[in-house]
């Protein structure tokens, strides 16, 4: 029986390899996404259509691979990694606002408040975000679950999660003393692996399954991607990653280049990198996209 994305329910579980993987999950993802603005033509929804463009949608990726570990298929997990993708293109939209990190550039393109304006970018984001938890509410899965999945990305994007690790960003900025390695860690494992972790448990909540091993790599991963963005702010091409680079040493960031060197942040990243992919040992062959995907993640240019 065709399933919703034109595959059979059969086709849609089977194994890609990683680079496949990734481009189909970002045409499920990017595809629902703009399914839900498709007949709106007011300025707020062109400004979110255009913020949710240009990603790797690694973040969905995630939801649909841990989803075909437990059974479900990729057209089913499709809403929930929309979702994911919705709430960080918002975090991505806000983030780069005057009033946060001032940029000019996101994925090479003028970021939402230059090719608009910042009331628009404003909204913009809002609108992602209420749109994220809609997409999740339309998940096809038993309610509790589709309950936990909502209520874990509330948790996840909020004060104990990206937000609050967000706030602790903006606070090191004029803070007297430079933030310890401890305080990154935990900066960063609410700024940007809070989302990363719900992300890799998505599939496990929606199949009701247990997700500590998910969650295990999830962490790890979330860690390592915020490394590897840290060596790309030293090492990188701004042409090459679309945005600036260099921010970091600009305002004098205590960061996990600064503070391990650049070396040994490369040391610490693929020691996460191997902590991620020994947390999917349960799983064997069948997570080895997801290994693919671990080791991808500190070795991206952009």
């Amino acid at each position: 029986m065709p399933g919703r994305f034109g595959a059979t329910q059969t086709e849609d579980r089977q194994p890609l390899p990683f680079a496949q993987a990734l481009a189909h999950a970002r045409e499920l993802a990017m595809g629902r996404l703009h399914l839900a603005l498709t007949g709106l033509a007011d300025p707020v929804a062109g400004a979110m259509g255009y913020g949710v463009d240009g990603g790797k949608a690694l973040r969905g990726f995630l939801v649909i691979e841990g989803a075909l570990l437990h059974g479900v298929e990729r057209g089913r997990a499709a809403p929930a990694a929309a979702a994911i993708e919705a709430l960080h293109a918002y975090s991505l939209v806000h983030d780069d606002l005057p009033c946060m990190d001032n940029d000019d550039l996101r994925r090479g393109k003028p970021t939402v408040h230059r090719k608009w304006d910042e009331a628009t970018a404003v909204l913009a984001g809002d609108a992602l975000q209420s749109l994220a938890f809609l997409l999740l509410a339309e998940t096809q899965c038993p309610p509790a679950h589709c309950l936990a999945l909502i209520r874990r990305l509330a948790d996840a994007a909020g004060v104990r999660g990206m937000v609050g690790g967000q706030a602790m960003d903006i606070a090191a900025e004029t803070a007297e003393a430079p933030l310890t390695l401890d305080q990154i860690t935990r900066l960063q494992a609410g700024k940007t692996g809070a989302l990363i972790t719900w992300s890799a448990t998505a599939g496990a909540i929606m199949a009701g399954e247990d997700h500590l091993h998910l969650q295990k790599y999830g962490d790890a991963l979330g860690l390592a991607f915020q490394i590897a963005d840290d060596i790309l702010d030293v090492e990188g091409d701004a042409r090459t990653m679309g945005k600036a680079v260099g921010k970091d040493a600009g305002r004098g960031k205590a960061t996990f280049v600064s503070l391990l060197g650049l070396g040994g942040a490369k040391r610490r990243a693929e020691d996460l990198v191997s902590q991620a992919c020994d947390s999917l040992e349960p799983y064997g062959d069948r997570a080895e996209t997801l290994r693919q995907a671990a080791r991808f993640v500190i070795s991206r240019q952009m």
